[in-house]
């Protein structure tokens, strides 16, 4: 599959209704998908134990979404074959009164994965220029009333990019995916949640209320990735009605990315390979 396709192109006008929910790229089943997500998994195994043994660079993962279109499980099936030990998954909810008492990207910084790893970030800064925007939650966050103005979004938008630059420009790669469900797609994955039992507790009636706002949603994502989709910092369009295709897209635009990384494991001196061998012989004479 083409993964150009799916990006947000950095600088160009952007609509939600040209991507769509539906696509799956000719690949017909979810068998077949599986069958490719399983081998992405593989290279990525690879991949990931390159990246964590050059300790060069770290990569991470944003996926933002409505309600309901797969975030977790995506996460969970993509990530599925990765070492803990160089992954890390950070689920950003509402800030408490710490964080609302320092910059929105405060959190954020924190939660940056350190050189080697990969980090996962479910939701993340760009809810304050999604659900704050929708919501107009500016006014619980403290901020200076001359701050709050008509170009406040823009402000965000301009720190959000200087943010992600300065990541890129000192080894993290960011990827950010978001998740495209439609309206009817996410009606039917709630009344799934509400039928079955097992899956009461993925359900709130907030998730009901929240639909009210899907327009404002919408325009607001658009504003958002028209805004912040960068060469160094890329947006990508997952069709998300079919989440065995999300999941495969995603694993494509993740294994493309760290091969075009040239990752390699560190090469020892000369001196290094000597000592090596003389520690074999003692071994081997013990």
């Amino acid at each position: 599959m083409k993964i150009s396709n799916y990006l947000a192109k950095p600088g160009g006008k952007f609509s939600l209704t040209k991507f769509s929910t539906k696509d799956t790229s000719g690949i017909k089943s979810k068998d077949d998908a599986k069958k490719l997500l399983d081998k992405n998994i593989e290279k990525m195994i690879e991949l990931q134990d390159k990246l964590y043994a050059s300790d060069k660079y770290s990569l991470l993962l944003i996926f933002q979404a409505m309600d309901a279109a797969g975030k977790d499980s995506t996460i969970k099936h993509v990530m599925s074959g990765l070492n803990p030990q160089g992954t890390q998954v950070y689920s950003f909810k509402q800030p408490s009164k710490e964080e609302l008492d320092h910059g929105f990207l405060w959190r954020i910084q924190k939660a940056v994965p350190e050189r080697g790893r990969i980090g996962i970030f479910n939701r993340s800064h760009y809810e304050e220029v999604l659900v704050v925007k929708v919501h107009d939650l500016l006014k619980y966050q403290q901020l200076p009333s001359e701050l709050i103005d008509e170009k406040i979004w823009e402000r965000r938008y301009e720190q959000i990019n200087d943010f992600e630059k300065y990541l890129a420009e000192n080894g993290t790669v960011v990827l950010k995916f978001f998740l495209n469900v439609s309206k009817d797609e996410q009606k039917e994955r709630f009344l799934a949640r509400i039928d079955d039992k097992t899956k009461n507790w993925k359900f709130s009636a907030a998730d009901v209320e929240e639909r009210k706002y899907w327009d404002q949603y919408q325009k607001a994502y658009e504003e958002a990735i028209a805004s912040t989709s960068k060469k160094n910092a890329p947006w990508y369009i997952i069709p998300a009605d079919k989440k065995w295709f999300a999941r495969l897209l995603v694993s494509e635009i993740i294994v493309e990315t760290l091969k075009n990384l040239d990752l390699q494991y560190p090469k020892l001196s000369d001196e290094q390979v000597a000592e090596l061998q003389k520690c074999k012989e003692r071994l081997m004479n013990e």
